[in-house]
């Protein structure tokens, strides 16, 4: 039976674990016997356990790891001289007689840590003589753990700075050229792996080489540690030698790793201080290397280290960070031609973070960002990476982010040229996280010019873009964008009447450009500011001498009556019919009567020529005769003309009930409290006695058409104008007419052909105890109510 790859690997670990284990039970009995030779050659055959080429990196490192802890006990033994008898420097030299390097590498090491440790020859010379000797095993993974031994061994005992093994004529240089040498010829052994085997099993080998990555650097994180390197010496030594093993190598999976773990082992003032030297080896990297993520890292790294403390800040602008990084990109860009485009764009918001984070207050240098990115994506092909999209919008949204203010956005030129190379559906997206940043801020918008660009910065919601569909949208989504717009129109402001009524003609000019669809959501609110404006500038009748444009009410006025016009084509004249109903108000408090009147002229054209559902006109006339009741500016003929008309059209609605209650509602325009001159008793009685016949006439029809009455609730309804009006003063109204009212409500109320609702007598029974609660309470108005029985 043949067993698969990970079975025979598993058989392979598990005979070699069993090999270590066997001989390190003879090596023991040799060590507690104190039988030197014995010992070593037990070693050498269970280090010989690790000469094996059947594992993969993972199962070797059980394997080696084994091995290792007992090489510690064997360290031990080795530094007792009295229980073997033999010197360290004639061990040192017994070692080397093993029969295989492997073992023989192995146990020179252990021996070699003992000797440092014993100062009885030079640190640097038995380092050196170690590292020099490894070269003796070039199979990659045997090799690599080899040397990981070795840099495990001696770490503790460089020649460092306070070091015991520091001597006059041993320096941190020394230690630093032994972990060098050793870094390089791992590195070596690393990258040579990559040729090993046939093609095609490429990917595990890859697999197998990010598995021993650790191993090679490990010996950076060794130097990092050595108190010895500092700036000086990290700057003229230590970094270039890395540099040029990393870029030498030749190899992306190396350069990659280990640009990474420079990055991340040495002290961020030192990569403020070779700033160049380090960005100056990445344009030379492989094309494939991500060098993208070992920037992004870098400058995370630097931007950690400057909001770290305010005191580090003059350190970044000394050494020109913002330049050097920004010149570095563009090269690395320039460099690697294959590059995808979100790969470019992901450095540039980077760097526009960094930016941020260190130089916020210089604005100069987040333009410069963008314009670098405008400039990439400029020499693109139209942008459909959706990844590449993310980081357009992600750049975009950081300078929002970072000052909570668009106002800061729209001083940067280059912002809406980089918001033109999105595609629609992403350029609305970012529409609204601009507008959701206005409101989260509640930020106001104060000049024409600033709403100029921010419009131009929000087209994609404002109008359709390149001639899309706009019916391809979601209705629910598009609503919720144009309600956006709409509450947008609300944050721009200026005390200065001049400078609103700009704002208010710069917004005009975009939204008109927007479709009729749109209309309906962005006109209101243009008409609202425009009214908030009007009331500023009451009794400002004429013409301001010196103005080129003097914002009036009469000029406003003009505008919103050529604005609300628009609503027509949607068509949606129930909206514009409202607006010109506010307009007229707006008119009657500047006390503009002919304006007034034009607006009501306009509300009633579309309440005949336009508006069709009967609904539609119950509600617009109710509107109409509310407002009209609140209009004090009209002369006599101008308000009987509108009244006329309002009663008309309300004894003109379809249904019976309809007009009984728009009847009675007009009654209201005959009898205004706080307007001398406008108390026509007569007219109200008018009305109110109409709306009665209208509805004995409803009684009648539904009596007709179902064989039964209807309800009695417009007599109710009726009943409570008359309690109105009679309280008022209104002499025309009587006790005898309320009186013969209930009277009329309780027969048809007690009639069998009268379909009764519980609501209606609730209603009535209402009105009645009103009736007698006002009889009790005495004075002139219990006097009044008293001949009224109930």
């Amino acid at each position: 039976m043949m067993l698969s790859g990970d079975e025979d690997e598993e058989k392979w670990l598990a005979e070699g674990i069993a090999g270590v284990q066997h001989n390190a039970f003879y090596m023991h009995r040799a060590l507690d016997s104190n039988n030197l030779r014995e010992a070593l050659k037990y070693s050498a055959q269970m280090l010989s356990e690790l000469r094996t080429s059947k594992l993969s990196p993972h199962k070797y490192y059980e394997l080696y790891m084994r091995a290792f802890d007992e090489l510690r006990k064997l360290e031990m033994f080795f530094k007792d001289e009295s229980r073997h008898g033999v010197s360290i420097i004639d061990l040192y030299e017994l070692v080397q007689h093993a029969g295989n390097i492997l073992p023989r590498l192995y146990l020179l090491c252990t021996v070699g840590s003992v000797y440092i440790k014993s100062k009885e020859a030079p640190a640097k010379e038995v380092l050196k003589d170690l590292v020099e000797m490894c070269r003796g095993v070039q199979h990659p993974i045997r090799g690599l753990f080899l040397r990981s031994y070795l840099a495990q061994v001696s770490r503790d005992k460089l020649p460092d700075i306070g070091s015991e093994y520091e001597r006059d004529a041993e320096t941190v240089m020394d230690a630093v050229e032994f972990v060098l040498q050793n870094f390089t010829e791992m590195n070596k052994l690393w990258v040579r792996m990559q040729h090993q085997g046939p093609g095609r099993v490429r990917e595990k080998r890859e697999k197998e080489r990010n598995e021993l990555r650790d191993l090679v650097g490990k010996n950076l994180h060794v130097l990092s540690q050595i108190e010895g390197v500092d700036l000086e010496m990290y700057k003229e030594n230590v970094l270039p030698r890395v540099l040029e093993q990393v870029v030498n190598c030749k190899d992306e999976l190396a350069q990659y790793y280990l640009m990474d773990c420079i990055i991340q082992v040495f002290p961020d003032e030192y990569h403020l201080q070779t700033l160049e030297t380090l960005l100056g080896a990445c344009p030379q990297l492989q094309p494939t290397v991500d060098i993208k993520t070992v920037l992004s890292r870098l400058m995370d790294r630097l931007s950690n280290y400057a909001v770290s403390s305010a005191d580090v800040l003059p350190e970044f602008l000394q050494v020109e960070a913002f330049a050097k990084l920004s010149n570095a990109i563009g090269k690395v860009i320039d460099a690697q031609v294959d590059m995808p485009i979100v790969g470019a764009i992901s450095l540039y918001v980077s760097l526009l973070t960094f930016t941020l984070r260190v130089h916020p207050d210089r604005l100069d240098y987040v333009d410069q960002v963008l314009g670098a990115c405008v400039k990439k994506l400029s020499s693109a092909p139209k942008l459909e990476d959706s990844r590449a999209t993310k980081q357009v919008v992600a750049l975009l949204s950081a300078p929002l982010d970072k000052y909570n203010d668009i106002l800061t956005a729209l001083t940067l030129s280059n912002y809406p040229r980089v918001m033109d190379h999105l595609d629609d559906g992403t350029n609305k997206v970012m529409a609204m996280v601009i507008i959701q940043s206005i409101m989260k801020n509640s930020t106001c918008i104060s000049t024409a010019e600033k709403v100029e660009v921010l419009f131009e910065l929000i087209k994609g919601l404002i109008k359709d873009l390149d001639g899309a569909a706009q019916d391809e949208l979601d209705e629910e989504d598009f609503k919720e964008e144009q309600n956006s717009v709409a509450r947008l129109i609300h944050m721009l402001y200026n005390d200065d009447s001049e400078e609103m009524l700009k704002i208010i003609c710069t917004v005009r000019k975009h939204i008109m450009t927007g479709g009729p669809k749109r209309l309906l959501f962005t006109v209101p609110p243009l008409v609202f500011s425009a009214l908030r404006l009007v009331r500023q500038l009451q009794n400002q009748d004429g013409d301001v001498a010196g103005e080129e444009e003097p914002a009036t009410p009469k000029k406003i006025f003009q505008l919103l009556n050529q604005t609300i016009e628009t609503l027509l084509y949607v068509p949606s004249p129930e909206m514009a019919l409202r607006l010109y109903l506010q307009c007229a108000e707006a008119a009657n408090d500047c006390d503009l009567e002919p304006v007034a009147y034009e607006f009501f002229t306009q509300a009633f054209m579309l309440y005949e020529e336009e508006i069709a559902d009967s609904k539609a006109q119950v509600t617009a006339i109710h509107l109409i005769i509310g407002t009209l009741q609140r209009i004090s500016v009209f002369g006599i003929e101008n308000r009987d003309t509108l009244t006329h008309k309002a009663t008309g059209y309300s004894a003109r609605l379809l249904k019976k009930p309809d007009q009984c209650r728009a009847v009675y509602a007009c009654s209201h325009l005959f009898w205004v409290d706080d307007q001398d001159g406008i108390k026509d008793g007569e007219r109200v009685l008018l009305c109110l006695k109409r709306a009665l016949r209208i509805a004995n006439a409803a009684q009648q029809m539904a009596n007709v058409a179902r064989g039964s009455s209807g309800p009695v609730v417009l007599f109710v309804e009726i009943l409570n104008k008359y309690l109105y009006f009679f309280e008022k003063g209104n002499t025309q109204i009587t006790a005898s007419a309320i009186q013969s009212l209930i009277e009329l409500i309780t027969s048809e109320m007690q009639s069998e052909s009268t379909t009764l609702d519980p609501a209606d007598n609730a209603f009535f029974a209402s009105t009645k105890r009103y009736i007698e609660f006002q009889k009790k309470k005495g004075g002139a108005m219990g006097e009044k109510y008293d001949p009224i029985n109930v």
